[in-house]
């Protein structure tokens, strides 16, 4: 393919992206198809000569999409939102077009210092303490990750070497291998599994933090753990509190939380991987305070904020504690302007990303951010969020107005956690038969072994009436099965 085809092709295939986000809501949410539909639609191994982008085209809606979930239907209210936005697509084209490998700041210098800039203008958005900010000689500052999940272990992996070091200076008789048989890091009972998964990366034992009757967690449960664990010759060092629980949305309580954290030598890391956009509104910035009892922070742009996947972003206070862990440079990395300082960038060898990450490379993934920020404003962006908000509550109502149903946990944003009054097994055929209709889609969750529905509100272009459409779904079913159900019930 020359540029004269790609030119022809590019503009094809932007046309169906197009089209197919603007009727994506006449397409079935969820697809039919079993494990395994795939492979006998295509060939076993590679041709040998090349095919026409015509049949690949083609392909597309045969062997593709009937395979595909609609993330950006308006009838799906799965998971979290996934992000997404003209803007964004356009960026992640330029991306792919310009296409540097980031691993230093000379193999493209305006991929390691518009990240920078772009965390800087993010954290600005949600007011971050100036502390967590790069700006010209903060010792903070931001880097984009490919996920939460990332952002927790580096986080992490951090922590682990920062309280090696220090316990190894304070008692220097310890070996390496016995500090770590001793390390805990802590977690929220309701907190992602991604913290379980980073502690067993990093070989460190976890324990989680019980959360209360709103399920967050609080100072005490968090001091009674940590005094037992001390107690009993452990050494404390990480503390991942959520803003944002993936099963109901329910926030730690940061400002009794943090205090402890810092005094006990533990470092703090927040996930909010979800919620963590919300706070670009005045309204919801409370949800934050605390946030300056951190080492770390993280939300997910890529969630609520109109950027697509990937793109989750990360802010230390002390860059330093992360390039202590990561930092190795072989002589084929180096450049001249390796140890650079200028008035307008500071110590810019301190902030070159590969030291930040898991991985080396990157790719230009802040021209997302760039492209959307500029595009949107900060306004803009805002009305998104509290649209989203306000169709959560539309929903919270339409299941308070039906006596067969109950809500689990408090609305705070897009979030609505709800159930038939019954047992689990009522619910489970309940949102199996929504799942089965296809017609919207759900998650479940478990709360207090409560097995609950989980209803989100994902999609750019939802609105009031799928919302409607499908709450009446939902309820119609419901009727149905408590029909069948009462029915079984007396032939017992």
């Amino acid at each position: 393919m020359d540029a004269a085809e790609f030119r022809k092709r590019g503009k094809e295939m932007v046309d169906y992206v197009a089209d197919y986000l603007e009727k994506i809501d006449k397409r079935q949410v969820f697809p039919d198809v079993e494990p395994g539909y795939l492979r006998p639609l295509i060939a076993d191994c590679a041709p040998q000569e090349p095919e026409s982008f015509e049949d690949i085209f083609k392909d597309i809606e045969k062997i593709i999409m009937p395979g595909v979930t609609h993330w950006h239907s308006p009838y799906f209210f799965a998971y979290f939102p996934a992000a997404s936005s003209f803007p964004a697509l356009l960026a992640d084209m330029l991306c792919g077009g310009i296409g540097c490998v980031g691993f230093s700041w000379a193999a493209s210098p305006a991929c390691t210092e518009l990240e920078t800039v772009m965390l800087d203008w993010l954290g600005k958005m949600i007011n971050l303490p100036q502390e967590f900010l790069a700006g010209k000689d903060g010792q903070g500052g931001g880097v984009i990750q490919g996920s939460a999940s990332e952002a927790t272990l580096v986080s992490l992996l951090a922590a682990r070497t920062k309280t090696i070091r220090r316990v190894q200076s304070e008692k220097p008789e310890l070996t390496e291998a016995e500090i770590m048989g001793r390390l805990v890091a802590y977690a929220s009972d309701q907190a992602h599994s991604s913290v379980e998964r980073a502690a067993l990366i990093g070989a460190v034992k976890i324990k989680s933090v019980p959360s209360d009757d709103t399920f967050s967690v609080r100072g005490s449960a968090l001091k009674k753990v940590l005094d037992e664990d001390k107690a009993a010759g452990l050494i404390p060092f990480f503390f991942c509190a959520t803003l944002g629980t993936t099963p109901c949305c329910s926030f730690d309580k940061l400002l009794e939380l943090g205090p402890i954290c810092n005094k006990e030598n533990i470092w703090m890391h927040i996930d909010a991987a979800y919620a963590g956009s919300a706070f670009i509104c005045p309204e919801f910035r409370h949800l934050l305070n605390g946030v300056e009892f951190a080492d770390s922070f993280n939300f997910n742009p890529h969630k609520w904020l109109l950027v697509n996947f990937d793109c989750s972003a990360m802010w230390v206070k002390k860059r330093s504690d992360l390039i202590g862990a990561f930092k190795l440079e072989p002589l084929y990395l180096q450049h001249h302007h390796q140890e650079s300082v200028t008035p307008n960038t500071g110590a810019l060898s301190s902030r070159w990303l590969q030291h930040w990450q898991i991985p080396l490379g990157r790719r230009f993934r802040s021209l997302k951010l760039w492209f959307v920020l500029r595009m949107y404003g900060v306004k803009g962006l805002q009305e998104h969020i509290r649209k989203h908000v306000r169709l959560s509550h539309q929903f919270e109502h339409l299941v308070l107005q039906d006596e067969r149903f109950e809500i689990c946990a408090e609305v705070v944003l897009g979030l609505v956690c709800f159930r038939l009054k019954g047992s689990n097994k009522l619910n489970e055929a309940l949102l199996k038969s929504i799942n089965e209709a296809k017609k919207i889609h759900l998650v479940p969750c478990h709360l207090r072994e409560k097995f609950v529905l989980r209803f989100a509100i994902c999609s750019r272009t939802v609105e009031s009436t799928h919302i409607k459409f499908a709450w009446q779904h939902i309820s119609q079913l419901a009727t149905d099965l408590l029909k069948t159900w009462e029915q079984n019930h007396h032939q017992q």
